[in-house]
């Protein structure tokens, strides 16, 4: 009986023992990745899951960028928040405000004994994460910038070459209707587009103290001229459909897939999508030159989102968390899932990887987007922008180009209006975050 029982406790120790040895620690991330985006990023969770046994990544998804960071907001106020989320670039401001709340990714590394050295990003990407004094506070994943998308058919069939400047653009439109497109022009995301990007990639400024890098106190100056009459030709191309305006983020795709419309602006990020369901030869080329304001393009900013930390965890969780940020940002997972998504590769090391691969030969134009970004030294015009509450003001933006297009404001009148409306949002922010 005795050795019954002393084999019977045995037993239950091992399985004790094994139970614990099977224990791993999860880490939580919330991103806003739909789709076919989704599937890769629960993939590259599940291969880091397969490389070691003591840590499980747990990927959900919780809406659109917007959404995704309001619910972590939410759910750091209710103690119930994840380890890592994203949020999109011009969320930076107001996570950078949230006192407590946020674990910078630079200090999490090397608490954790995980080695960080940021010469290995591309200047363009990580410096829109860094404070004054360059600490890095977020990971950077999924950057991008706009692109001029074109139907290369189209443009052959209508006798236009692929355009460089706004002027070749408009006459390049004006050819594709002519041949029997419904409409010559679209993009998605215009803020980011047509005011942000335009501004940077002609040296303007968005706003005072450096695009809000250097203070809160910062106001809006996008109501310029330069601006205004780029916005007032964009709606003069809205007679006879040589532009064709169909929504706020990516809704204008499909007008670009189906063959109706031959020029579409957007991110680079759409080259899956574009890939999978264009059914023609289609490129990519840098945005247009407004030659009335510059002679030679500067650079272009980026888009796409980060991944942030949230406070209020275990020491042991963190340390998974920044083996899974050195495992992301490797060389052969970030060359994947640049050459997957269209996003720009983060590093140096995974660009070169992708040329070595030779993806660039064999897909002309998919590094279009590492060009622009690091065509010239970024200037405190074109580095970036950091204003707190840009994700209301870009819908106050949106709500006032809307005003454009349909004929109700001239753009004068519109930046006007967005510049007043977002100054009372940016004072607003600034009041919140003392």
């Amino acid at each position: 009986m005795k050795s019954k029982m002393t084999k019977l406790l045995a037993a239950a120790a091992l399985a004790s023992m094994s139970s614990g040895a099977m224990a791993v620690t999860e880490v939580h991330w919330w991103h806003a990745m739909g789709g076919t985006n989704g599937e890769r990023v629960n993939k590259i969770s599940a291969d880091f899951n397969a490389s070691q046994s003591d840590y499980k990544v747990v990927p959900v998804y919780k809406g659109n960028y917007t959404e995704t960071m309001t619910a972590a907001i939410a759910a750091f106020r209710a103690g119930q928040q994840p380890h890592l989320v994203q949020v999109f670039e011009v969320g930076t401001a107001t996570m950078m405000s949230a006192k407590g709340a946020v674990y910078p990714i630079e200090q999490l590394m090397a608490d954790a004994g995980e080695s960080l050295d940021k010469s290995d990003y591309l200047p363009a990407v990580i410096s829109y994460y860094q404070t004054s004094d360059g600490e890095l506070l977020s990971m950077p994943f999924n950057s991008s910038t706009p692109v001029m998308w074109y139907n290369k058919d189209a443009l052959d069939k209508a006798g236009a070459a692929v355009p460089t400047t706004w002027d070749e653009v408009r006459g390049a439109a004006q050819k594709l209707v002519d041949s029997g497109m419904e409409c010559g022009l679209s993009f998605g995301w215009q803020s980011w587009v047509n005011i942000e990007n335009y501004s940077a990639w002609h040296d303007l400024e968005l706003g005072t103290k450096e695009n809000g890098y250097t203070g809160f106190d910062t106001e809006f100056t996008f109501n310029n001229s330069h601006v205004a009459n780029h916005l007032d030709r964009i709606a003069d191309m809205s007679e006879g459909n040589l532009f064709v305006y169909a929504g706020r983020r990516g809704d204008s795709l499909p007008l670009f897939t189906n063959g109706k419309c031959g020029m579409w602006m957007n991110s680079s990020a759409y080259y899956g999508s574009i890939k999978s369901q264009a059914e023609f030869e289609f490129g990519q080329t840098m945005l247009p030159l407004d030659t009335t304001v510059a002679s030679a393009p500067q650079n272009s900013i980026i888009g796409g989102a980060t991944l942030w930390a949230l406070a209020g965890h275990e020491a042991d969780e963190y340390k998974g968390l920044a083996k899974f940020m050195t495992y992301l940002s490797s060389a052969d997972v970030q060359a994947w899932w640049h050459q997957e998504t269209g996003y720009v590769p983060i590093t140096t090391a995974a660009y070169e990887l992708s040329e070595a691969q030779g993806f660039y030969e064999q897909n002309p134009g998919t590094d279009t987007a590492i060009k622009q970004l690091s065509l010239n030294a970024p200037t405190a015009n074109s580095r970036g922008l950091r204003f707190g509450n840009f994700v209301q003001i870009r819908d106050v933006i949106n709500e006032e180009m809307e005003a454009i297009w349909d004929g109700s404001k001239s753009a004068s009148q519109a930046m006007d209006a967005a510049v007043k409306r977002g100054n009372a949002l940016l004072r607003k922010f600034e009041r919140s975050a003392k």
